[in-house]
C-alpha cells in the first residue's frame, strides 16, 4: 500500500492545528501573526522534506531512477549509454588518372555537412577517384544515400569538384536518449546472462549505438550457426530502419572469408557482438528482408488526410512492437490494429476487410507498412 503523502495545505492546515492547541491563550489563526506565519513557513519545510524522500526512493531502484541515478544501476549491470558514432562511406569524383588525393581533404555535402577522407587516393584508369569519408560530426545527421550530392571543400587541379556518394554513408547514430537506455538497463536486470542464450546475443546487439531492435534465430544457417537480425529504426529512418551492408560474419572471426564476411552495418554488430559471443558459434548478422503488407478498411472514404496519417502511423506501431522476422509461431493480429485506429478521433465505424486473418511472422522477413486502401 503506498505511503499517502500529505499535500501542503494539509501540512498548514495540521501545523495551525498544532499552534492553537499548545497555546489555547493566542489566536495564531489571525492573517498578519507572527505565529501563523511561522506555521506556514514550518509546512513548507516539511512539505520539501517529503518531496526529497519521494525522490530518494524513487532512485533507489533500477525501475523509478532517473538521470545518473539512472546510469549508475545500468553500470551494475554492465550497461551503459550509447555514445554517438560518426557516419561513414564511399564517395566519387571524376577525374584525371594518376592524380592523387590526399588523405584529410574536406568533402561537402549539399547541405553543407562536412566530412574528411580518411586516406589518401588516386584517380584510376577509369577516370574516377573513390575517396573513403567520415563525417565531421556524430550523429545520424551524418549518414546519406546513394547518390547524394558532394562537392570537395578544396579545389585539386585534375579532379571535378562535384561527385556523389556511391557506398552509402551510414554508421552515425545519436546519443542514446534516457527512455531506451531505461529499456536495455531493465532488460539487463530481467534476463541474466546465460553464456550465449537467445537473449544474449539479442542485448549484445542492442548495446550497438543505432540498434534499436534485434531478434536471434538459433541455427538459422544449420548446425552451429546463430542468426542475428537487427533494426535501425532512427538512424537509418531514411531507409525504414533496415541496415545498408552486406549479411555476414564479423571479420575479426577466423573463418570469415570474401563469401560470409559482413560489410557496411552489419559488420559494425558483428564485430561489437563478436568480442562478447561464445568463441565456437558462427554468428551471421543479417538485414531483416521488408514484407509489406497491404490493408483495406471500409468505412473511412471520407477521412480527412490528418486522420490517415494518424491511422497509418497506429498500423506502423502495431507492426513495430509485434513484427519480427522470426518463425517462433508469434504473429501481427489484426484485433490489436482495429484497437490502435478505434483510438484515433474520428474513425467510428470502419472495418479492416483486408487482411482477414492474423499475419504470421515468418524467417528473414519484418512486416512493414504497405498500401492502405480506404472503401
Amino acid at each position: 500500500m503506498p505511503y499517502p503523502r500529505p499535500t501542503l495545505s494539509d501540512l498548514r492546515a495540521r501545523v495551525a492545528s498544532d499552534i492553537t492547541s499548545g497555546l489555547p491563550t493566542a489566536d495564531g489563526l489571525l492573517r498578519f501573526s507572527n505565529l501563523q506565519i511561522t506555521g506556514k513557513a514550518v509546512a513548507g519545510l516539511a512539505y520539501l522534506n517529503y518531496g526529497y524522500l519521494d525522490w530518494i526512493a524513487k532512485q533507489g531502484v533500477p525501475y523509478t531512477a532517473s538521470g545518473e541515478f539512472l546510469y549508475a544501476w545500468g553500470a551494475m549491470k554492465n550497461v551503459y549509454p550509447k555514445s554517438p558514432t560518426v557516419a561513414s562511406g564511399a564517395v566519387t569524383f571524376p577525374g584525371t588518372p594518376g592524380v592523387i588525393v590526399p588523405a584529410g581533404t574536406q568533402v561537402v555535402r549539399s547541405d553543407a555537412a562536412t566530412f574528411t577522407t580518411q586516406a589518401s587516393a588516386t584517380v584510376g584508369t577509369d577516370s574516377t577517384l573513390v575517396v573513403q569519408v567520415t563525417a565531421d560530426l556524430a550523429g545520424e545527421a551524418g549518414n546519406t544515400p546513394v547518390g547524394g550530392l558532394m562537392t570537395l571543400g578544396t579545389s585539386i587541379t585534375g579532379v571535378q569538384s562535384t561527385g556523389a556518394v556511391t557506398a552509402v554513408i551510414t554508421g552515425g547514430a545519436d546519443q542514446e536518449l534516457d527512455e531506451a537506455f531505461f529499456g536495455r538497463m531493465l532488460a539487463a536486470y530481467q534476463s541474466t546472462p546465460n553464456g550465449g542464450s537467445d537473449n544474449d546475443y539479442v542485448n549484445w546487439a542492442l548495446d550497438v549505438p543505432g540498434v534499436t531492435r534485434a531478434w536471434c534465430m538459433p541455427n538459422g544457417f544449420g548446425t552451429g550457426t546463430v542468426v542475428v537480425y537487427s533494426m535501425l529504426d532512427d538512424a537509418n529512418a531514411a531507409y525504414g530502419g533496415f541496415p545498408q551492408g552486406t549479411n555476414g560474419i564479423s571479420s575479426s572471426d577466423n573463418r570469415a572469408t570474401s563469401g560470409n564476411l559482413a560489410a557496411g552495418d552489419q559488420l559494425i554488430i558483428a564485430n561489437s557482438v563478436y568480442i562478447q559471443q561464445p568463441v565456437t558459434a558462427m554468428v551471421y548478422h543479417c538485414a531483416p528482408i521488408a514484407a509489406p503488407i497491404a490493408w483495406t478498411i471500409t468505412g473511412l472514404i471520407g477521412a480527412s488526410t490528418a486522420t490517415r496519417t494518424a491511422v497509418a502511423a497506429a498500423i506502423s506501431g502495431v507492426l513495430f512492437d509485434q513484427g519480427a522476422p522470426l518463425a517462433d509461431g508469434s504473429s501481427v493480429d489484426v484485433s490489436d490494429v482495429g484497437a490502435a485506429i478505434s483510438a484515433i478521433a474520428g474513425t467510428q465505424g470502419f472495418v479492416i476487410t483486408s487482411p482477414v486473418a492474423n499475419i504470421p511472422n515468418t524467417l528473414g522477413h519484418l512486416p512493414t507498412l504497405g498500401v492502405i486502401t480506404y472503401g
